[in-house]
């Protein structure tokens, strides 16, 4: 069956949908990352510039600094960010029922998703009474960000919450952008997601602010109580959230790089044209820096594709933000030789949704190695995993899905290795380890073992 679209004729502007054609080229991995799309919008040193001042300011003065970003990007007059107990629970009260019947089931699913990717601990017996464990402990404190902006986001707060909570961690800390036409307060859809599932301490504070708040804490000030630091910090944002967390790494743990939002689509002449232009319609609604990409191998669907895209954009919302980022630099068709090349391609973008729309759809979705969260098949969208799936939204962004993974259980776990050797199992490989730091030139380390030895002799 063909699905087409509904959508009626329009002489609106046309989306500038571009091609990069790869074909017959023998690229490296390298070529490959060059060729596919990619933002060109703000560089990272543009952003790395700004935040640092953004992290200085929020470190130096505190709340102060808070109260001034707050009024310049948003417009807000703000004595101290944290939210009162009594708007949180005045936002659930007034959530719409239908919204909050959306919430709990999507909060129901990723609960039981997260209550199954806990790791088990491990026991290794390596001989007689030697025995090393690694056992999971989770973070003290945690700080998660939601963002704000051209669009709502209560699924970001379930989705950095629930990993939270399944595994432990028992201080939680929630930041959002101040929305001035809420009185200075997250929206309310934000505060009523938080209700639901027990997060009391919530912030209105946005962007890079944000995330240095979390990082360094806040003193206490006569207009409020203190941001005490967290341990980890999660959240997806834009570029100069991504930037602040990349910047404040090693100062708490950060779960990835999760920037403007960006799908990447591999088809082939089976897809349907109208499904694979929704999907990269529905991401490209983000942002005007949102990223849309399709990998194939057929020029006629690349072809129906841009057909449905003039249609489609026409017809939704937020036309104008989607035909931007769907004609900006970071968008367009990736023309390849066939499946083999378009799998390179795919693992060149490493994409943050990755959908894959082709014959025998879950065999090529085994073999991609670099993706954020894979989309199998024309009943898997990512407005599903957006949602409802019971898998994670906040993933890595702009090619980091190369070496990081999305937010999950174990971001917000230490496995910490224990060590519970006997005496008989320590002398059974003191000779090797003596050898060793000898061989390192640290002899120490080897009488640190012969000590034991000696010592129990002359007892003896």
């Amino acid at each position: 069956m063909t699905i087409s679209s509904e959508f009626p004729a329009t002489n609106a502007t046309a989306v500038n949908f571009r091609t990069v054609d790869v074909r017959g080229r023998n690229l490296t991995l390298a070529g490959l990352r060059a060729a596919v799309p990619r933002a060109q919008g703000h560089t990272v040193a543009d952003a790395e510039e700004k935040v640092l001042d953004i992290i200085a300011a929020v470190r130096e003065r505190g709340f102060e600094a808070l109260a001034e970003l707050a009024q310049r990007f948003d417009g807000v007059d703000q004595a101290h960010p944290r939210v009162p107990a009594d708007a949180i629970a005045a936002a659930l009260e007034a959530l719409d029922p239908a919204v909050r019947r959306a919430l709990e089931e999507s909060i129901r699913r990723a609960r039981v998703f997260a209550d199954g990717q806990r790791p088990r601990y491990v026991d290794v017996e390596l001989g007689d009474g030697a025995v090393v464990s690694q056992n999971w402990v989770p973070v003290g404190r945690v700080g998660l960000y939601v963002p704000g902006g051209l669009a709502v986001y209560p699924s970001s707060v379930v989705m950095n919450v629930v990993p939270a909570l399944a595994a432990g961690v028992e201080s939680i800390a929630l930041a959002s952008p101040p929305q001035k036409e809420f009185g200075g307060l997250p929206h309310p859809t934000i505060l009523a997601a938080a209700a639901l599932l027990g997060i009391t301490e919530v912030y209105a504070i946005g962007g890079a602010q944000a995330i240095a708040s979390f990082a360094y804490g806040l003193p206490a000030t006569d207009a409020g109580p203190a941001l005490e630091p967290v341990d980890v910090v999660t959240g997806p944002g834009n570029i100069f959230v991504a930037t602040a967390k990349r910047l404040v790494k090693g100062v708490v743990g950060i779960d990835s790089e999760a920037g403007t939002t960006e799908i990447a689509i591999l088809a082939d002449s089976t897809a349907q044209p109208a499904l694979v232009a929704a999907d990269l319609i529905s991401q490209a609604e983000h942002d005007p820096q949102a990223a849309s990409v399709l990998i194939t191998d057929s020029e006629d669907l690349a072809s129906a594709v841009r057909a449905e895209l003039d249609l489609q954009a026409a017809a939704t919302k937020h036309s104008d933000r989607v035909r931007q980022a769907l004609s900006g630099p970071q968008s367009g068709v990736v023309l390849v030789d066939g499946l083999d090349q378009g799998i390179a391609a795919c693992d060149a973008y490493a994409a943050e949704h990755l959908e894959i729309m082709t014959a025998d759809a879950p065999a090529v979705a085994a073999r991609i190695r670099n993706a954020g969260a894979i989309f199998v098949g024309d009943y898997s969208p990512v407005s599903l995993g957006d949602y409802c799936a019971g898998s994670n939204h906040v993933l890595p962004t702009s090619g980091t899905a190369a070496f990081s993974s999305g937010l999950n259980v174990t971001t917000f776990l230490r496995a910490i290795q224990v060590v519970n050797y006997s005496r008989d199992a320590l002398a059974e490989v003191s000779s090797h380890i003596v050898s060793l730091s000898r061989a390192e030139d640290l002899p120490a380390h080897g009488d640190a073992v012969t000590a034991r030895f000696r010592e129990a002799a002359a007892g003896a």
